[in-house]
């Protein structure tokens, strides 16, 4: 991590900055899309869901009323970042609906917290079709636009690079595909460092609300020990808004870069305030 970051200037603002977002039908995606929105930029919600899930909440349509209702302009894609063609058309309407491309939030992921001996494979290739090659994909696709842009950044949901067998052990094929989008952001903030666009990770200090918190890790009982999704949004408002010549390379975790900008009360974040929540995964 790159520790000479300046983090404490005020925030400023996404005020007509178009973001690609991926996955922001929902959960932190939408958090992200929700914050930036309230500054007035416009969003482009690239995701799966165009129909109610009965397990999921929310559609790239009802999240792009929830972005307008906040103050920006919302243009839902269906796509799906497994698929070359739609993840090249989806930024093609962005790029035509708003004129350019400034931020890509490499959201989309999937999870399954098994074994080696209980993954079958058709799930090993989703998470690395989903978490490394989208990543990779949306950042090839978005990258000669954010190449134009005047502060441009990637910023990718995925955890620091923690060698520890620890971290492999329980969920081997899961990590793999996790470090897959880490190391897109170690290779790519190198590649493109001297045309300035910033690429970053951000990762949560503690378990965060989403729908995956519920269906796999406990249910009610686990999301009354989370932090909600809008601490990551708030912490990645201040990556986005600062220059990207100058904020590039890290992996932040979300409490630390909130406490370096001026933060010091975090249990407004918390869904059951008081209660000490519950540590994610990756960090020791």
């Amino acid at each position: 991590m790159n520790t000479t970051t300046d983090l404490k200037t005020p925030a400023g603002t996404l005020a007509g900055k178009t973001l690609f977002i991926t996955g922001a039908s929902r959960g932190i995606g939408k958090a992200i899309a929700l914050r930036a929105a309230r500054d007035g930029a416009n969003v482009v919600i690239a995701a799966k869901t165009a129909h109610p899930h009965p397990r999921l909440p929310g559609t790239i349509f009802t999240a792009a009323e929830e972005i307008e209702a906040a103050g920006g302009a919302a243009l839902p894609v269906i796509t799906d970042v497994r698929s070359e063609e739609k993840v090249r058309a989806a930024v093609e309407r962005a790029v035509e609906r708003f004129g350019g491309v400034d931020i890509l939030i490499n959201n989309a992921s999937a999870i399954s917290l098994t074994g080696t001996l209980e993954t079958p494979m058709k799930r090993y290739d989703l998470m690395h079709e989903v978490n490394t090659r989208g990543t990779f994909l949306c950042s090839q696709a978005c990258l000669p636009f954010l190449k134009r842009a005047a502060n441009p950044h990637i910023l990718t949901l995925s955890p620091p690079l923690n060698m520890s067998a620890h971290w492999f052990a329980g969920h081997c094929a899961y990590t793999m595909a996790k470090y897959g989008m880490s190391m897109c952001v170690l290779g790519m903030a190198g590649e493109f460092k001297a045309d300035g666009v910033a690429v970053n990770a951000l990762w949560p200090r503690t378990t965060i609300a989403t729908a995956a918190v519920r269906n796999l890790l406990g249910g009610e009982q686990a999301i009354a020990a989370c932090r909600t999704p809008e601490i990551m949004a708030d912490a990645a408002h201040v990556i986005l808004t600062r220059p990207s010549r100058e904020v590039t390379g890290n992996f932040f975790i979300d409490d630390d870069v909130l406490a370096r900008a001026g933060v010091t009360d975090f249990d407004r974040y918390a869904v059951t305030p008081g209660v000490d929540p519950l540590p994610d995964l990756f960090l020791d």
